[in-house]
């Protein structure tokens, strides 16, 4: 996740303090590992530096003087430029979870026992996101189906991989 970008597209639907920031964007991209403040405001810092974002004179508050940041035009011009780019399809090709059977195979240890494990491991996860969806948010409900379609599709990979072990076991081998 790109937080300026994320932090300007924010800016871009109205002009914020720092606080309404973090809350916009814990709310709807922060599931999980919320946005530190630190990080809010020196992101907010570089963005007013590159001439992308303007701060305004500091308000007093309900605790210490806040400034209300709005998006400049080359700010808006960098978020539309990032919305119009599709996200790179790439696929993960070297992955924790192929090194780790590859290197089990090596080593002679249980790749199918490990297989077994990361299988249960996602499950308990897929169900964790049933749970989610069940009761969250509709974004939530949206997070969780991406989720556990990844989830799925490596359970598709934990199926074929460990049909082909015997196979893969013998080419690692002769390696």
């Amino acid at each position: 996740m790109s937080v300026p970008l994320a932090l300007l597209g924010l800016l871009e639907r109205e002009p914020s303090h720092g606080y309404d920031l973090k809350r916009d964007y814990d709310t709807f991209f922060g599931r999980g590992k919320p946005l530190p403040f630190g990080q809010v405001y020196s992101t907010l810092g570089r963005l007013a530096r590159d001439g992308k974002v303007t701060a305004g004179q500091s308000e007093p508050g309900d605790g210490p003087d806040r400034k209300r940041y709005a998006i400049t035009p080359l700010g808006t011009r960098e978020v539309e430029a990032w919305l119009a780019e599709p996200v790179a399809a790439e696929p993960y090709l070297q992955t924790v979870l192929f090194t780790k059977v590859v290197l089990a195979l090596m080593l002679g240890r249980d790749a199918a026992g490990y297989l077994d494990l990361q299988r249960a491991t996602h499950l308990r996860r897929m169900r964790e996101f049933t749970q989610i969806k069940q009761n969250g948010s509709l974004t939530d409900a949206l997070l969780a189906d991406h989720g556990m379609f990844h989830l799925e599709a490596d359970l598709r990979w934990i199926d074929v991989t460990q049909a082909r072990l015997g196979a893969l076991a013998a080419m690692v081998r002769n390696s």
